[in-house]
């Protein structure tokens, strides 16, 4: 799996010249479609014209620019198709609702975003009695076990929020096939790195709003899989993404577009600068967790798993055992040394830290949190690559100094 470079495969797609021969493809802003024939509009409600002929109806069922981004995410992710959506959160949203049925049954994993956990653990079981079992991602077994004439849907991430196991994504989509029930992977946290529909994954979801856009200032998702499968997302009578409207707005889609090409050059730089310092706080004796250092126990899977080029990550966690002294250790960062922000989300060009437990992951309860083994004092921390390394080094051990964590 190592080898593959799926941006490449956005090379023909980047040559798709806008209106008037720009470069960059053009923002199509209408809300609604003219048709030359009358008789079109008939064939777009019944689904027998839409953009694959060049044919778009309404700006809540196709747009233009959007269609374009799609399928940008789609040679991203190698995929048959793809559609985007107005937030990572409406993508997963939708895809439960387009697999699922009042009274079916999801298998997920136990670690994950807390807006995702309280999705299935809250929104759905209340609002469309669909229920889900947790399991522990990582024991193949457990997964097994849990799945039962009900289930229509396993969920996991690629790498864990925040805890940063690694879904088996191979043997897992052997057990889901085996059930002939689909795998949805969402892959925020490793684009590029990690390709799941290439490992198994039927269906791939991408908080774009992440490490995809790298600048903190759109929310945005996509949702990779097959032609049908997207096809029943925008279906004018069933389609969640058609019908509850989390629609992608074409100016986004356009400044999205735009930043695809460089995400190689910013994931390898994350996931540069994060091995380096989890690296030295390891040395230093601190409990950190990192999918590239070797005492990491997944790190022999990701290894296999992963491109090579891009790296393990721009995440990684620091547990300072209570939140007391992680929000002591954040507080100087920001405040005093300039480090970072104390601030949720991932993948901004500048360093992103929060404490799980009290922030991202608070939708869990204290025993699930346990179970799931995110502690009081966890701070994930999404490294960024402005400044130096020496230079961000120096600030992070200056707080640690500070607050007590190290003593020379």
């Amino acid at each position: 799996m190592g080898g593959r470079n799926p941006i490449e495969d956005l090379a023909d797609l980047r040559h798709e010249f806008g209106e008037h021969g720009g470069v960059n493809m053009s923002v199509e802003a209408s809300s609604t479609f003219t048709v030359i024939d009358p008789e079109t509009m008939p064939d777009l409600f019944q689904g027998r014209a839409g953009p694959d002929k060049g044919c778009y109806l309404y700006g809540r069922h196709f747009n233009p620019t959007v269609y374009n981004l799609g399928r940008q995410m789609a040679a991203l992710a190698g995929t048959d198709a793809a559609y985007c959506s107005a937030s990572g959160m409406g993508a997963i949203s939708a895809v439960m609702l387009c697999l699922c049925n009042a009274g079916d049954e999801i298998v997920a994993s136990n670690a994950i975003y807390g807006g995702s956990f309280a999705l299935l653990n809250d929104f759905l079981p209340a609002k469309s009695g669909i229920r889900t079992h947790f399991v522990d991602i990582t024991d193949v077994d457990a997964v097994r076990d849990a799945i039962t004439d009900k289930t229509r849907l396993v969920f996991t991430e690629s790498v864990a929020n925040p805890t940063l196991r690694l879904a088996d994504i191979p043997r897992l989509s052997e057990v889901t096939r085996d059930r002939n029930i689909p795998l949805v992977v969402d892959n925020t946290f490793s684009p590029l790195i990690l390709s799941p529909a290439a490992l198994g994954a039927d269906i791939v979801v991408h908080s774009i709003t992440k490490f995809i856009s790298g600048a903190s200032d759109v929310i945005a998702g996509a949702i990779c899989g097959s032609e049908e499968f997207i096809g029943e997302l925008m279906d004018l009578h069933m389609g969640p993404l058609m019908l509850l409207g989390p629609t992608m707005d074409p100016n986004v889609a356009s400044a999205i577009s735009l930043r695809i090409p460089h995400l190689p050059l910013r994931m390898a730089a994350h996931s540069e600068r994060a091995l380096a310092i989890a690296t030295r706080l390891q040395d230093l004796g601190l409990k950190v967790c990192y999918p590239g250092l070797e005492t990491h126990p997944d790190f022999a899977l990701f290894d296999e798993l992963h491109c090579e080029e891009y790296g393990y990550g721009g995440v990684f966690s620091l547990d300072l055992g209570d939140e007391e002294t992680a929000a002591a250790v954040m507080s100087c960062l920001q405040n005093e040394q300039r480090f970072g922000y104390l601030a949720v989300s991932l993948g901004y060009f500048d360093t992103l830290m929060s404490c799980s437990g009290s922030s991202t992951s608070s939708e869990m309860s204290e025993e699930d949190r346990d179970v799931a083994g995110i502690s009081p004092g966890l701070v994930r921390i999404s490294i960024g690559y402005t400044g130096t390394l020496e230079q961000r080094w120096m600030q992070l051990v200056e707080a640690l100094r500070k607050v007590g964590v190290i003593r020379n």
